[in-house]
């Protein structure tokens, strides 16, 4: 705690925090009648806004009142404020800002994480259908290219896709079309029909990134930011807080147009863009984002786990059937039609978050569980209702005028 309050030089903001926040612990006597109101109206007299405020006990008639308020020491208004609390109450400390690990405050700031890719992006395992072809390996050095060098504010860069990525894409598309009509949700299919009219979906070529994420920001406010392979669970979810899916814009090998050890065009375009046009579903990812911000490992770790049994392979009730939302479902035929099917030999339970946290799951096989929602709504509710009961440091609001997250705590972002 810092209990110095005398009158220090204003400090310079941190970067990336746009409201600058002062915490006080401020203790009263509890047997002075009006004296929680006599404490907090200097806030008022000298326009300084509170962000959050709680109490506790302390001992005796004592009680503690831990203040968050918009401004920082230096500032007159703040400085104000204080000595007027020296009056009003026992006691008065400024307590240290909150230590958390770093996060995203502005969306510019996604510059910054967005090149962290895990396995060095276009560094290919073994194992990979492409890893022997150098030919497969330059282009997929070139795409990756065009992500590397975008920056906020800049256009989703548009990608020349050759002959053959646009027949890999064609036998995906083809592949997928009927099973979408009896296995995927109604919200889905209104969906894609949109981007059929609008954005060049359908059989002959991939559909340039660009479009997409100019109609899905249309819809729903939702964007495309191109990225070179798979982010940490925490740069990929601290993404989904601003409405900012992280896509990528290459195409698995022609030689397994039907296989990919990665998300690929394919999975993205074809099986997460459509579900962010749908309202509901858009609400869902970025639940899970805002409570990713400065969460804890362990928490981190469970809300990956929410998001992979939800946006990933979630299924809920439509018409007594089981129809998928999840894009790692939507894009993949073996495993739509193992999830879909009545003779699945999976395990189906209903979606609840607090037990998904808990569920891990297998990356290269299709799921044994699968989490089964009664609607997209439902499923956005449950998820709410989670991430507001984890344990928190502070408060986070994306505020879509300004492009950043409004926090009601004084906290200090890590950057180790």
């Amino acid at each position: 705690m810092n209990t110095d309050l005398s009158h220090p030089p204003k400090a310079r903001p941190h970067p990336g925090d746009p409201e600058p926040r002062t915490s006080l612990l401020i203790e009263l006597h509890g047997d002075r009648p009006g004296a929680l109101e006599a404490a907090l109206r200097p806030f008022g007299r000298h326009g300084v806004s509170l962000t959050h405020i709680e109490s506790r006990p302390r001992r005796g008639q004592t009680f503690d009142f831990y203040v968050d308020c918009d401004g920082e020491r230096g500032d007159l208004a703040m400085e104000a404020v204080i000595a007027e609390l020296r009056h009003a109450a026992t006691a008065v400390v400024v307590l240290d800002h909150r230590d958390v690990p770093w996060f995203p405050r502005h969306a510019r700031e996604l510059d910054r994480i967005a090149n962290n890719t895990l396995d060095a992006g276009a560094a290919l395992k073994a194992d990979h259908p492409g890893f022997a072809d150098p030919a497969y390996r330059a282009r997929r050095d070139m795409v990756d290219a065009l992500a590397r060098g975008h920056r906020h504010g800049g256009e989703v860069p548009v990608v020349d896709y050759s002959g053959t990525e646009n027949a890999t894409w064609r036998e995906v598309y083809e592949r997928l079309a009927p099973l979408r009509q009896r296995h995927a949700c109604r919200e889905y299919r209104w969906a894609l029909a949109d981007f059929e009219r609008h954005c060049g979906f359908g059989r002959d070529r991939i559909p340039q990134g660009r479009d997409v994420s100019e109609f899905l920001e249309s819809r729903t406010g939702f964007r495309l930011r191109p990225v070179a392979g798979l982010l940490s669970p925490r740069d990929f979810l601290n993404g989904l807080a601003f409405r900012v899916f992280f896509s990528t814009q290459y195409i698995r090998h022609e030689s397994r147009p039907f296989y990919t050890p990665e998300p690929d065009v394919c999975h993205e375009l074809l099986g997460h863009a459509p579900m962010f046009a749908d309202p509901a579903f858009a609400d869902l990812s970025q639940e899970i984002g805002l409570a990713s911000l400065g969460a804890s490992d362990e928490d981190i770790e469970r809300l990956a786990r929410c998001y992979w049994h939800s946006v990933e392979f979630g299924l809920l009730i439509e018409d007594g059937q089981r129809r998928a939302y999840g894009a790692g479902l939507l894009s993949s035929y073996g495993e739509l039609e193992h999830a879909c099917t009545e003779s699945s030999n999976a395990h189906f339970v209903d979606w609840d978050p607090g037990t998904a946290a808990k569920q891990e799951y297998p990356v290269t096989e299709y799921q044994p569980v699968y989490f089964v929602a009664a609607s997209l709504l439902d499923a956005k509710v449950r998820m709410r209702a989670f991430c507001e009961a984890l344990p928190r440091q502070f408060y986070a609001r994306y505020n879509p005028a300004t492009d950043s997250i409004w926090v009601d705590r004084a906290v200090r972002r890590n950057t180790d």
